[in-house]
């Protein structure tokens, strides 16, 4: 059943440069659980699609958005009526994600973008329920309790001798789920994915309900590379390089640039000799599919 979390593997990333500075690197391989819903997906998705009987689903996001596809086949799976609102005027051509969400099932409906500012108001809520009725109405990218909920159980996934775990931000979800329930003796490295984050900690208050230790958090702020979606050439070389050597696949989203940073953060010496860390791969690499042909040998 889609919503059963399934066996994930753990690979290991040996190199000259963790020989080098005694540091064990392993990458939680949450890709692997399925070929759409991937990644920490079906993690925060579990206990929303676990209440729905006979309700539509709402959700939102971009064009781009990995949230709204798995959401359109998670619930085609459990043939529940889906309804995507997308930020920003529909575009002459439809993204591969968008068009994706369609084959699923989903009704796209798009809002400009200052309407999509206020979605979380309690007037857009009232007015969706008006037009919608009785719906289920998933916050972007799970972003509510529930969501980090189901985000905890990856933490069942890590083994206890893992000192170090990375994972990086969006909407901050999945990290409030990794810090409800975290050992005792690690640290989660939290490295955002969108320039200016800086309400991570706001966030987590809210998720939590203020139930996670601040000592056991670090943000590292500065491997966004220009913005949420934004790339450079040298961060599509460090992900071609990286699955040449290790065919781990990244996208150029989230896990590229968290992996680039927990490399460069091994080089400079963050981690202590004698350092076990663990990199969760969320998933989400059909947003590669929006870059040219080429780009990418994988």
């Amino acid at each position: 059943m889609l919503l059963n979390y399934p066996a994930i593997r753990t690979q290991e990333i040996f190199s000259l440069l963790t020989k080098e500075k005694n540091v064990t690197l392993t990458v939680l391989r949450l890709d692997e659980i399925h070929p759409i819903v991937s990644g920490n997906k079906i993690f925060k998705l579990r206990h929303f699609l676990g209440i729905v009987k006979d309700k539509t689903v709402v959700t939102f996001g971009g064009a781009y958005s990995n949230h709204l596809v798995a959401a359109a086949f998670a619930c085609k799976q459990k043939s529940i009526d889906c309804i995507g609102i997308v930020r920003g005027e529909k575009p002459k051509k439809l993204s591969h994600t968008l068009q994706q969400c369609i084959e699923y099932g989903m009704q796209l409906h798009f809002i400009s973008r200052d309407e999509y500012d206020k979605k979380e108001t309690p007037g857009f809520i009232d007015e969706l329920k008006n037009k919608y009725g009785d719906c289920i109405i998933i916050p972007e990218g799970g972003y509510d309790t529930k969501g980090a909920k189901g985000a905890a159980a990856i933490m069942d996934y890590i083994n206890d001798d893992v000192t170090h775990i990375c994972c990086a931000v969006g909407t901050g979800t999945t990290l409030a789920g990794l810090l409800s329930n975290v050992k005792p003796h690690q640290k989660i490295i939290a490295l955002p994915a969108l320039k200016g984050l800086n309400d991570i900690e706001i966030r987590l208050d809210l998720l939590t309900e203020g139930k996670f230790n601040r000592q056991q958090l670090q943000i590292e702020n500065d491997y966004h590379f220009g913005g949420y979606a934004k790339k450079t050439d040298g961060l599509i070389s460090f992900m071609n390089d990286l699955y040449n050597e290790y065919q781990l696949a990244t996208d150029f989203v989230y896990t590229g640039k968290m992996m680039y940073g927990v490399m460069d953060m091994i080089e400079k010496d963050f981690f202590y000799p004698g350092s076990k860390v663990c990199c969760i791969h969320t998933g989400g690499l059909q947003g590669n599919l929006s870059l040219p042909k080429n780009t990418l040998t994988f």
